[in-house]
């Protein structure tokens, strides 16, 4: 779908066909190849859906010269090994995410030993922790990695044909995420840093670096300062105002500090107590903690941290450790 001259909107299917769940890739025609945005998954049927809607344009995977990844979650970079193949293309990542590719893909047993022990201190059960540790190991088939080419640090300008693109790092959802600017358009493609409707989950986890809730609202609140019309994610649909949907982004994690904050005024609690007691968003769709399945469990526990270590930076909340096992509470007063 051309969204304007020059700029194409490709959809590409989630692996279990779930049209909420579909990855939004953008095509950009430049002089010396095009630039594509974020890849989808590495399946069968997203290889075919890209390979289709490339031939509807006039084009094969060998007009592709650049292909920039807006954060290495499997459902923007699976695909892009493959399509490097297929293209010759160079890859562009964020720097930060470069180094953990081997470890989230290839050789996960440092990881996987890392999310236990994070969700052990945090009060997971035992009997539970495994499901919530191995949850995500089924994303591996989809994931083709390949490492960047090209790095990125936030503030380069990508000139591709008459657009002129800067890149803004936008910490958080992921720690190397960026969006793409185009100033004299008004255009941005936010990839999962502003969605429409959905909210991008942030988690505190030993690949978000220590801060992800803090880095996120302030480059959340750095798009409110943005003159766009016109707002291309990487899910859902091209949408315009910008900064009203920044301040529900900003209203929505407001409102979940204060669900945390309600819970511990019932006394000590572990992160793992508190996401069994406050509400989830799940695509749209508002939910306990025991209806989600076990990678949104996993979600949950490490969101809920990254909300209560803020709060304790903020002397809002304390925490304490009983037998390795890290409880929060309210400070004093409040």
């Amino acid at each position: 779908m051309e969204i304007l001259p020059g700029i194409h909107q490709l959809k590409l299917p989630f692996p279990l066909q779930l049209d909420q769940l579909a990855v939004n890739a953008y095509l950009i025609q430049g002089d010396k190849g095009w630039l594509l945005i974020d890849t989808g998954w590495n399946t069968s049927q997203a290889f075919a859906a890209m390979e289709r809607q490339l031939a509807e344009i006039g084009l094969t995977f060998r007009n592709i010269s650049l292909i920039l990844i807006t954060h290495f979650h499997p459902d923007h970079y699976g695909l892009a090994g493959r399509l490097v193949q297929s293209s010759g293309a160079r890859v562009a990542l964020h720097r930060i995410e470069k180094d953990f590719i081997d470890s989230r893909y290839m050789h996960m047993d440092g990881l996987l030993d890392e999310t236990a022990a994070i969700l052990r201190a945090n009060g997971v059960p035992e009997k539970d922790l495994p499901r919530l540790q191995k949850a995500s190991l089924g994303v591996r088939q989809y994931v083709a990695p390949v490492s960047p080419e090209v790095m990125l640090n936030g503030g380069e300008t990508i000139n591709q044909g008459p657009f002129q693109f800067e890149v803004i790092w936008t910490p958080g959802h992921s720690p190397g995420h960026v969006c793409l600017l185009e100033r004299h358009r008004r255009i941005l493609i936010s990839g999962d840093h502003v969605l429409p409707a959905t909210f991008s989950n942030v988690g505190l986890h030993s690949q978000s670096g220590p801060d992800p809730l803090p880095n996120y609202l302030r480059s959340l609140r750095a798009m409110d300062q943005l003159d766009v019309d016109l707002v291309l994610p990487a899910h859902e649909h091209v949408f315009s105002g910008l900064r009203p949907r920044v301040q529900e982004i900003l209203h929505h994690h407001e409102e979940r500090k204060k669900a945390i904050m309600a819970v511990l005024r019932e006394g000590p609690r572990t992160a793992y107590d508190i996401s069994l007691r406050i509400p989830w968003i799940v695509n749209g769709v508002t939910m306990t903690f025991d209806q989600l399945q076990a990678l949104d469990r996993r979600l949950a526990v490490m969101s809920a941290m990254a909300h209560l270590e803020p709060l304790c930076n903020e002397g809002i909340a304390q925490k304490m450790q009983r037998d390795g096992v890290v409880f929060y509470s309210l400070a004093g007063g409040q």
